[in-house]
C-alpha cells in the first residue's frame, strides 16, 4: 500500500497544471512508447504538469502515458518521511543498464489502477541510464522502494502494469474492478 498513502509535498512552480490521470483499461496504457528526440521547453512543461498531478493524486511515481502523451518519459519521488526535502526526478528515455541478482517483493499498486494493490517481486537494485531536463546523461542506482518505483515505471514506458506481473486470475478480477469504477465514475460525470 505505498503508492497512495504517502504524504507528499509538490515542489513550488508557477506554471504547472494538474492533468487527468488514465484508469485501466485503457489502450493508451498498453502501447509502447516514443523516445524522446530531445529536450524542449515542451518536455519540461509536460515534466512540470505530471509532478503536479503526481504529488496531487498523491503517488510516488506518474509515467507519460498515464497522462495520455506516449513518450518515453517518467517522474517520481520516493520520500515518505514529511520531514525531508522532496527529492522530484524526471527521468527520460530511462533503461536500466544494470540488475542485481538479489529480488524484492513490495505491495505495489498504481494510479492508473487506484486502491487495488498486490505484491510483485522485482529485482532489488538496478541502474539506470536517463537523460535529465537539461538533455544530459545521467546514471544512477537504486535499491529499496526507489528501485521498485523506477522498474514499476519503466514497464508503463514498455506497455506493461503491474498486474501483467499478477497470476492471470488476480489480474482479470483486479481489471473487472476497474471496467466498474470506469462505469461508475462516467454515471457521476453525466
Amino acid at each position: 500500500m505505498l503508492w497512495l498513502q504517502i504524504p507528499l509535498r509538490p515542489p513550488k512552480s508557477m506554471h504547472m497544471t494538474r492533468r487527468n490521470i488514465l484508469i485501466h483499461p485503457d489502450p493508451r496504457l498498453k502501447k509502447v512508447c516514443a523516445p524522446v528526440a530531445e529536450v524542449t521547453d515542451d518536455i519540461r512543461k509536460l515534466a512540470d504538469d505530471m509532478l503536479e498531478t503526481m504529488y496531487d493524486a498523491p503517488g510516488i511515481g506518474l509515467a507519460a502515458p498515464q497522462v495520455g502523451v506516449t513518450s518515453r518519459m517518467f517522474v517520481m519521488d520516493c520520500v515518505k518521511d514529511e520531514e525531508s526535502s522532496a527529492q522530484p526526478m524526471v527521468l527520460i528515455n530511462p533503461e536500466v543498464i544494470w540488475e542485481s541478482d538479489a529480488r524484492s517483493v513490495y505491495d505495489e499498486g498504481c494510479l492508473s489502477i487506484p486502491d487495488q494493490y498486490a505484491d510483485v517481486e522485482r529485482p532489488a537494485e538496478v541502474k539506470v541510464r536517463w537523460l535529465g531536463l537539461d538533455g544530459k546523461t545521467v546514471e544512477e542506482s537504486f535499491s529499496e522502494l526507489w528501485a521498485t518505483c523506477v522498474q514499476h515505471e519503466i514497464d508503463h514506458l514498455d506497455g506493461t502494469l503491474f498486474i501483467d506481473h499478477l497470476k492471470p486470475l488476480k489480474r482479470q478480477m483486479i481489471t473487472r474492478k476497474m471496467v466498474k469504477l470506469k462505469k461508475e465514475l462516467a454515471r457521476d460525470r453525466a
